[in-house]
């Protein structure tokens, strides 16, 4: 019964996920073993919707290392718990708590001897740069612990590139890449344990800044976005970005000029989204949003709110209009309304 309950919740998120973007384009699935213990190891940019994007379309049934404040009430911490998320914690938690990561990292390497799948956000942190941070070792810890229980495990570290062209949007596009697994095996040296962790974070990162829109830290961010955005740069294709900042020198940045900013007008198309779906709409603005006050997590209680408030909506919107003009009035009213919402997000929305 658990398992099913799993896969309808799991489902619910997906189909979410699919009408609250505009569009979701997942490459590289071929990459991911199927029955070998695997390290998922994303960058990390959109706080929750990344978790979720990797959760729902990586055909393995993985565990999560979830920041630990989030576990704090006794409800909350069963949720997590049911839905493989284990909790990792950080320097804010306090001093003290960082100790109650030993335990999480022998679990975690457990899992994998057991041939399971962890996600681990290898940055430690999110933030909506188009950039590689630097890795944590706190995922080598994980691998090495694993070898320590089992030196010949084959351990399959797969880097995934979360590429957005703009989290905090709505409606928002994002490709997924999977890239090429890494056998930890192959970088783990018994007698020289720093290297192997050392080895392990440089074949990592150098994977992702491919597999994601990297600029490096010598190039000056704000001028290399606006020059990529005045060359129209297709920021779901990270090949071709790159290749254009490998272009890039100081001297063409320098002459770079911001684009020229669009006109406050809203289109009428979100006047419609706005009209068909006020009571959400309301809510979100004047409830939700002015309690956000990190960036990153713009898109995730954007669409939390949709996920949880728009099937209340059209239940009440069902039964009123059933109440005062019919049952089947009422249902082809709903079905026209949530497909206006799919036209409007998919196709006219931007």
């Amino acid at each position: 019964m658990s398992g099913f309950v799993y896969s309808i919740v799991k489902l619910a998120v997906k189909s979410g996920l699919y009408s609250y973007h505009k569009r979701i384009k997942v490459f590289g699935l071929e990459n991911i073993p199927k029955y070998k213990p695997i390290l998922f190891l994303p960058n990390h940019q959109s706080a929750l919707i990344d978790v979720l994007l990797i959760g729902t379309d990586c055909k393995r049934k993985p565990f999560f290392l979830t920041r630990a404040d989030v576990f704090s009430k006794p409800f909350l911490k069963s949720i997590f718990s049911y839905f493989r998320m284990l909790p990792i914690y950080r320097m804010r938690d306090g001093r003290k708590t960082l100790s109650n990561n030993n335990l999480i990292f022998d679990e975690c390497a457990y899992l994998l001897n057991r041939g399971e799948a962890l996600v681990v956000f290898p940055e430690a942190n999110h933030n909506l740069k188009r950039r590689v941070r630097p890795l944590s070792k706190g995922f080598t810890r994980i691998i090495l612990r694993a070898f320590e229980m089992n030196p010949t495990l084959d351990i399959q570290l797969v880097p995934i590139g979360l590429n957005y062209k703009n989290a905090a949007n709505f409606p928002d596009e994002v490709a997924v890449y999977y890239g090429k697994p890494i056998s930890a095996r192959s970088l783990y040296d018994k007698a020289n344990l720093n290297e192997s962790s050392l080895a392990i974070k440089n074949d990592v990162a150098s994977r992702l800044k491919g597999l994601t829109t990297h600029i490096p830290e010598e190039l000056d961010y704000d001028a290399s976005i606006r020059t990529l955005h005045n060359v129209n740069a297709n920021f779901l294709n990270p090949e071709e970005i790159n290749n254009k900042l490998k272009l890039f020198t100081a001297e063409k940045l320098s002459d770079s000029k911001p684009q020229s900013i669009k006109s406050g007008k809203i289109s009428f198309s979100y006047y419609v989204l706005v009209l068909f779906n006020f009571p959400v709409v309301l809510f979100w603005c004047l409830v939700i949003k002015p309690k956000i006050q990190e960036p990153e997590f713009m898109g995730t209680f954007r669409f939390a709110t949709g996920f949880i408030l728009f099937p209340v909506y059209l239940t009440l919107l069902l039964l009123l209009l059933a109440f005062f003009l019919s049952f089947n009035i009422a249902l082809l009213s709903v079905f026209l309304l949530t497909m206006l919402n799919m036209v409007l997000v998919k196709f006219a929305l931007d």
